[in-house]
């Protein structure tokens, strides 16, 4: 699952930081690229704002509420994998181009209820949930599964990840980022 509904308000480049080209490509594309080559199962793209055109191979599902916080894209993205009998969703961000295909893959085979790519010791994304936590996520505001991590701490299986998490929130990030270092 690629969360990609939101308004991404903090950019202001005059148009959606998704769309936004990066290294030659929409901003948005290398996320989804990096969980379509991790090869875990259906890549599902939940967008919102933008209208996004995204590469073929990915299951795109519109979210209306977007506007409501990214938990609401988490449960529309919970609501899809439930609908599909999945056991498990692993969810990343749209704005996050330089997270690997191989931290996909070890979030994704990690067992535990909750799993968390961590950088350097920090988590991020991608973040594997099993259907039994499933119910126990926030549906409403912004902090997606990290109400649930703090709250069962117990559920939460750190696996160490290469790449680099950043995400792009301003047009300064993206012009930062977008030629000074190597190609993911």
């Amino acid at each position: 699952m690629v969360l990609a509904a939101g308004a991404g308000t903090r950019f202001r480049a005059g148009s959606h930081k998704l769309t936004t080209l990066w290294r030659g490509r929409p901003l948005v594309h290398w996320a989804v690229a990096a969980a379509v080559q991790a090869q875990v199962g259906p890549v599902v793209v939940v967008t919102g704002a933008a209208r996004l055109t995204l590469p073929d191979g990915v299951v795109v599902v519109h979210h209306d509420r977007w506007a409501e916080g990214q938990a609401t894209s988490l449960a529309r993205a919970v609501a899809v994998a439930r609908a599909a009998g999945w056991g498990a969703v692993v969810v990343g961000l749209g704005d996050q181009p330089q997270v690997t295909p191989e931290a996909w893959r070890a979030v994704a085979e990690c067992d535990a209820p909750v799993a968390v790519a961590t950088y350097e010791g920090r988590r991020r994304n991608p973040v594997r949930l099993a259907r039994e936590v499933w119910d126990d996520l926030s549906t409403d505001g912004d902090e997606g599964a990290r109400t649930l991590m703090r709250v069962r701490p117990e559920l939460v299986h750190e696996v160490p990840c290469t790449g680099d998490p950043a995400d792009v929130d301003t047009s300064e990030d993206l012009a930062r980022w977008n030629w000074s270092t190597n190609s993911p």
